[in-house]
C-alpha cells in the first residue's frame, strides 16, 4: 500500500506543480516578464514546490534526514541528470548573464551551506565524528539571502522589460486572470497533499527495508520531486528555449537551498550526520564541473551530457554502497 501511496503522492506533486507553473507563468506573461526571469523565478519556484512540501513536512515531523537529503539529492539530480538529459536532446547554450550571476551565486550558497553545517571548521569536517547542526540562525540567513535574490531578480526583470521587444513570439500560453488563479490554487493543493503522502510512504518503505531516510531522500524522493524540473527543462530544450532549461535548473537549486532549507531549519534546527556534509561537498564539486563545462564553450554539449549522467550513476552507487 505504501508503494501505491508513494506513486499517488508523486503524481499529485508533479501535476500540482504543472498546474502551478501554468497558472503562474500565465500571470507572469500577462505582466510581460521576460522568459529568463520566468525560468529563474516562477517556473523554478513551481518546480521546487514538491521539494518544499516534502522537506517542510519532514521537518515538522522530525524527519530531519529526509528534509536535508531531499534538497541535496534534488540539486545533484538537477545538475547531472536534468542538464545531462537536456544536452542529449540538444546541446544546451547558457545565457552569459546566467553564467555571470545566478550560477556562481548557486555555487556560493552551497559553499555557505557547507560552512554553516560545520561551524566554519575544516577540522570538524575532516574529523567526521562530530555532530553537525543547521540551526535557526542559518535558516534565517538563507531566508534573508532568498529575499535579496528575489529582489535582485525582480529588479533585473523590470530593467529588461523595456528591452523585451519580441515578447509576443515566446511560447507561454496566457489564460484569464481568474483561470490563472484557479490553476495556482489547485496546484498548491496537489503539491501539499502529495508532499504529505510522499513523506509518510517513503518513511514507511525505509523502515520496511531497513534503509536510512538519508538514502530514501537522496534517491527515490529526490528523483520523484525532481521530475518537474526534468520534464520542464527537457521540453524547453527540445523547443530551443535554452534560457528556460538552464534557468529552471539553476533557479530551482537556489530556491531549494535558500527557501526550502531556510524554512525547514528555521522551523526546527536540523541535526545532520557527516554523510550530509560529504553530500554537500559532492554537490559543490558537481556544480563547479557543470559550470566549467557551460562557461568554457558557452554551451553544454552531448558528450558532456553523457559524462554528467555517468557521474550521477556513480553517485547513486556510492550512496547505495555506503
Amino acid at each position: 500500500m505504501d508503494y501505491i501511496l508513494l506513486i499517488i503522492g508523486f503524481v499529485l506533486l508533479i501535476k500540482g506543480a504543472d498546474f502551478f507553473v501554468d497558472g503562474s507563468s500565465s500571470v507572469a506573461k500577462i505582466l510581460k516578464v521576460p522568459t529568463i526571469i520566468i525560468g529563474l523565478t516562477v517556473v523554478a519556484f513551481g518546480t521546487s514546490m514538491p521539494e518544499l512540501s516534502v522537506s517542510v513536512t519532514a521537518a515538522l515531523r522530525g524527519s530531519n534526514d529526509l528534509a536535508v537529503s531531499n534538497v541535496l539529492g534534488s540539486n545533484i539530480f538537477n545538475l547531472l541528470v536534468v542538464l545531462g538529459c537536456c544536452a542529449l536532446v540538444k546541446p544546451v547554450a547558457a545565457k552569459w548573464s546566467l553564467l555571470k550571476k545566478e550560477f556562481p551565486f548557486s555555487i556560493l550558497i552551497t559553499i555557505i551551506l557547507l560552512l554553516v553545517d560545520s561551524d566554519f571548521s575544516i577540522m570538524k569536517i575532516l574529523d567526521g565524528n562530530q555532530g553537525f547542526v543547521l540551526g535557526r540562525w542559518a535558516g534565517l540567513l538563507f531566508l534573508i539571502l532568498f529575499v535579496l535574490y528575489i529582489y535582485a531578480t525582480v529588479k533585473s526583470a523590470l530593467r529588461s522589460r523595456a528591452e523585451a521587444k519580441d515578447m509576443e513570439e515566446e511560447e507561454y500560453k496566457t489564460m484569464s486572470p481568474l483561470k490563472s488563479g484557479i490553476y495556482i490554487v489547485i496546484g498548491l493543493i496537489g503539491i501539499v497533499w502529495g508532499g504529505n503522502l510522499v513523506v509518510d510512504s517513503a518513511s514507511n518503505i525505509a523502515l520496511t527495508f531497513g534503509w536510512s531516510q538519508t538514502f530514501i531522500g537522496l534517491t527515490i524522493v529526490a528523483l520523484g520531486t525532481s521530475l518537474p524540473e526534468l520534464v520542464t527543462s527537457v521540453v524547453a530544450a527540445r523547443k530551443g528555449e535554452n534560457d528556460l532549461a538552464v534557468g529552471n535548473v539553476v533557479g530551482s537549486n537556489i530556491f531549494n537551498i535558500l527557501l526550502i532549507l531556510g524554512v525547514s531549519s528555521f522551523i526546527t534546527p536540523i541535526t545532520l550526520d557527516v554523510t550530509a556534509v560529504y553530500d554537500t561537498i559532492i554537490l559543490i564539486i558537481a556544480s563547479i564541473v557543470v559550470y566549467v563545462s557551460a562557461i568554457s564553450k558557452r554551451e553544454i554539449q552531448r558528450k558532456e551530457g553523457i559524462f554528467f549522467l555517468v557521474c550521477y550513476f556513480a553517485f547513486f552507487l556510492y550512496v547505495f554502497m555506503r
